[in-house]
């Protein structure tokens, strides 16, 4: 017998996990925009060409590529990075410094753990067209501004840049192996390299020369600048590298303290990429933070208990059936007012029950309309969290959004 379940690494999202994601997208898209930043939205699959050559051998592993009912090699994006880059040169007239934020879903097939998924949400804001170092302070403005904006205060958004790694190795596998060490002890990373072929005293030069690293003169700039931007918790951190083959300059990952769950957004400067795939030479810049992640973050931490699992602010109930107009006519008026409004589906249900529904969604008031409030042209409007309940005039003076606000049955 067929069991109902999702594919490992792909979730559902009832209600109350949606309203956190739908208030993080919210945040994130109002700082976007606050910096300049217009939204871009680009397929869920692209031609396998695309995607594949750009981001590593560890990465490629991961891509989900298969042939399409027409033949054609296509993939899941990987991330929303690439995708842009093959905007960027199929139009190139667009206007320059092109500034986007994109929020979309990519796909990994990751080996599925705490807060790594299958299905995951990224939400990406990137510069393109200029090599200003103003462009890459900014984003680690934007992550700073963002992640206070959702009620994060333990966070470090760490710094480095590739240009200070590839002084102390140009072997990107090498790289790859030291950008495990957040996954992984210096012991396990040490035996990886020493799997690959160096030597016990190569491997040794390397960490000696990650330890004894300094922000070139281009990388502290960015600090700099970020700072005076209003970037907090900006560090530099020499054994960041970030994975992906792209990068070629500053790169920058945020992690917090609690709980550990990786990092929760990563970027940097990618200069080539989007003319290797045969478009204009263009510098570029950005970050992804990690919607899953962050959501998980705060759901952990407990950082919005007062959230609530609906928007709908008030149930209008149906006394009975000989009176559902009445309540349907009440419904009307409220959402005209800008109320959000749920009005009882069935006039054959009781109201204790009824309320009981109200309770059950979250959805903090009831509107009661029976034989004795419409003889008097009145509502009682109930609060369920703590069973007061007030009446007032069915008017459209009375009736307003600031009606059902957490204070009104206080006054």
């Amino acid at each position: 017998m067929y069991k109902p379940q999702t594919l490992k690494g792909f979730r559902d999202f009832l209600p109350q996990t949606m309203a956190i994601r739908s208030r993080v997208i919210n945040i994130l898209r109002g700082v976007f925009e606050k910096y300049g930043f217009s939204e871009l939205q680009t397929p869920t699959l692209e031609y396998a060409e695309v995607l594949t050559g750009k981001y590593g051998q560890e990465a490629e592993k991961l891509m989900y590529l298969f042939k399409d009912p027409g033949e054609r090699e296509v993939g899941l994006k990987y991330d929303m990075t690439v995708p842009l880059a093959r905007v960027m040169a199929q139009y190139p007239n667009l206007p320059k410094p092109f500034k986007r934020y994109q929020i979309q879903p990519a796909f990994r097939a990751e080996n599925t753990q705490k807060s790594r998924y299958r299905e995951f949400y990224q939400c990406d804001v990137d510069t393109i067209g200029t090599a200003s170092l103003l462009a890459d302070a900014e984003i680690l403005a934007i992550i700073s501004d963002a992640l206070t904006a959702l009620g994060f205060t333990e966070f470090k958004i760490r710094v480095n840049s590739r240009q200070i790694l590839f002084g102390i190795t140009k072997d990107l596998s090498v790289l790859q192996t030291i950008d495990k060490l957040d996954k992984k002890s210096i012991d396990e990373v040490k035996q990886e390299l020493s799997q690959k072929g160096l030597t016990s005293d190569e491997i040794q030069n390397i960490f000696s020369s990650l330890d004894s690293a300094k922000p070139d003169e281009n990388l502290q700039q960015v600090i700099d600048l970020a700072q005076k931007m209003g970037a907090k918790n900006v560090q530099f951190d020499p054994r960041l590298v970030r994975g992906l083959d792209y990068y070629t300059g500053a790169i920058f990952e945020t992690f917090v303290t609690e709980p550990k769950i990786g990092s929760i957004t990563g970027g940097g400067r990618y200069d080539n990429l989007i003319k290797s795939l045969g478009g204009p030479d263009l510098p570029a810049v950005g970050t992804t933070l990690g919607l899953d992640r962050i959501c998980d973050v705060i759901e952990e931490l407990n950082l919005w208990p007062d959230l609530s699992s609906t928007s709908t602010q008030v149930l209008v109930t149906i006394f009975s059936p000989d009176l559902a107009s009445k309540s349907i006519e009440l419904s009307t008026k409220l959402r005209m007012a800008g109320v959000g409004v749920e009005l009882y589906p069935d006039d054959r249900i009781k109201l204790e029950k009824q309320l009981k529904y109200a309770s059950q969604k979250g959805i903090p008031y009831v509107a009661i309309l029976g034989p004795e409030e419409i003889a008097k042209n009145q509502v009682t409007v109930k609060n369920l969290s703590t069973g007061e309940q007030k009446t007032i005039p069915n008017s459209e003076d009375s009736l307003s959004p600031e009606l059902f606000a957490p204070s009104f049955l206080l006054r």
